[in-house]
Order: structure tokens, then sequence, then C-alpha cells
């Protein structure tokens, strides 16, 4: 399994946000690059980045921040947030993006994750976001109707390389990762899940890992941000965990 290290882009500045509001967001680190550098150097195989303002407008605004992280580390990226066509995807995929992660056009247009995993190969991730296991977009301001089950299932066999699960009332919270929802959705589905949303401590990883080892689904890893820039988290103890090291 993967620790996959979290940077949320808000005004070009890194930061974590509680349960999904861009009213309640704490700035870590002003210079991305920097970040991404950090996580690198500290044993990191991937990093997850967000987009916040591209979730709300609906295409990417923090484009010069995900560029200086590219520029400055050569592990893989994942990126989500304001990636709503085959155009974006194209640029990103060219710029050095490994996975794209497209949350509220899933919901929106299926068939444009479908036409995407096709054309690009390994490197279309679904983001998942729900509350009370409802499905929510538009950078979490609007919960529609449809189950994350519902949701994940449209993607089964289309070649999606992994699904990003997160459950928003847990987000920043430290409450711990939504562990039930997560498996649940992991056995509901053939591709990869990966839980986000409230990782605390080694504690909750270990929690998540056991859970793992009984899913009849596959937990690819989990997404860490607020515990590993205050520390709750070590990074190297983290990853060692993960892969089964220690």
């Amino acid at each position: 399994m993967i620790l996959f290290p979290a940077i949320d882009l808000k005004d070009g500045n890194c930061v974590r946000l509680y349960k999904g509001e861009m009213d309640q967001a704490t700035v870590f680190n002003t210079d991305p690059g920097d970040q991404g550098r950090q996580f690198a150097d500290a044993g990191c195989e991937w990093l997850h980045i967000v987009d916040l303002n591209g979730a709300f407008a609906g295409k990417p605004v923090n484009g010069d921040a995900v560029d200086s992280i590219l520029a400055n580390v050569n592990i893989p990226v994942q990126l989500g947030g304001g990636i709503r066509d085959l155009n974006t995807i194209e640029q990103w995929v060219t710029k050095g993006i490994s996975r794209v992660i497209l949350g509220t056009i899933a919901l929106r247009d299926p068939s444009i994750v479908i036409e995407a995993a096709k054309e690009f190969p390994g490197k279309v991730a679904v983001g998942i976001d729900a509350r009370n296991g409802m499905v929510a977009v538009e950078g979490w301001a609007e919960t529609s109707d449809m189950s994350a089950i519902d949701l994940g299932k449209k993607f089964e066999d289309a070649g999606v390389c992994s699904i990003i699960y997160t459950d928003i009332d847990r987000d920043g919270t430290m409450e711990g990762l939504n562990v039930d929802s997560t498996i649940e959705l992991a056995n509901a589905l053939s591709i990869p899940v990966i839980a986000s949303g409230g990782v605390a401590s080694i504690d909750d990883l270990k929690v998540l890992k056991a859970a793992a080892a009984k899913a009849t689904g596959t937990i690819e890893g989990a997404i860490s941000g607020k515990a590993l820039y205050d520390g709750r988290l070590d990074i190297a103890e983290g990853i060692a965990f993960l892969k089964g090291e220690n």
C-alpha cells in the first residue's frame, strides 16, 4: 500500500481545509515546489495534488503552482480539481501528470471518464467525495442523490486505474478514516480504492491495513495531509508501515 501525501492548492499556497470549507483554510507552505520536494526527499513514492480553486471554477486555476511542483520532483503525481474535459486532461498528461483525477465530471458526464480512460490508459482516476455516502461535487458545494457505490460501478471495466474515496465530514478533522465505507466501496468494485479524509496518526493506517487484509476489494493506499504537516504522522513510519517494512 502507498502513502499519498496531499498538497491542496488555494491561491497558489499549500493549505488544508476543514470539512472542505474554503473559508476554513490553514496555509502550511507558500511555496508548493518546496513542499513537493520535501515530500519526495522524505521518501514518498507519489504526490496527491488538488487544485481547490479549480474545483470551484471548473477549470485549472493553480497551474503555476502545479508546474512548480512538477519541476521540483521526479516521482509520480496525481492531480484533481477543475479537470472537466479531454483537452485539459491531455494538457496535464503532456506536462507530466501521471494520473488525472476526475470528480465532478464523473457524475455529470460519465462518458467523458470512459473515453478518457481509453485515450489515456493508466492515467485516469475517479475522485468520489461523499457526505453520508452520497456523492458531492463542484468543490463539495453540492451533494447529489447518487451513492458512492452506484457512481463507482459506472466505471467498472472502463480502464479507470483507481478510485479516490474521501469522506468529506472527516476531511481535515483528524478524526480517523471512514474505514467501513471505504472497505464497502472497495468490496463493491474491481477498481482499487485509495482512502482519504481524516487520517490523524499511524493508528488510522493500522486500522485501514487490517481491514484491507480482510476485504475482497483492493485498497491501494491512503492519502494524508494535515497529519503530515503538523507531525502527528511521521512520513517515514507511515510509508514503511503501508509497504509492510515494519
